[in-house]
């Protein structure tokens, strides 16, 4: 699903007020990290991840890294913390995202 710059920035004021899910810690990300993460997005589609990872570059490779593998969209990204949406139609009540 390719969502637009409207669409992110209402998803980023949803996001606004949640905290981290999933951190990542000191030694990046690792196949069980990755599963939480996609277990994550299964149940809340829109979730923040905390990562702890050394320098900007570190940080920047981890959430690339997330993005590829988990197929989900970045939505913000301030600091160590980086917001993700990834839609699950399966979801019993879905985010419904404005068709701005």
């Amino acid at each position: 699903m390719n969502i637009t710059e409207k669409q992110k920035r209402w998803l980023k004021k949803q996001v606004h007020h949640l905290k981290p899910v999933v951190t990542v810690g000191q030694h990046g990300i690792s196949e069980s990290v990755l599963a939480e993460i996609e277990i994550a997005l299964d149940h809340h589609e829109l979730l923040k991840i905390k990562i702890n990872a050394g320098d900007r570059e570190d940080r920047d490779a981890a959430i690339e890294v997330i993005r590829e593998r988990t197929q989900a969209d970045l939505i913000s990204r301030i600091g160590n913390v980086a917001a993700f949406y990834r839609h699950n139609p399966e979801k019993r009540d879905p985010i419904e995202i404005p068709k701005l």
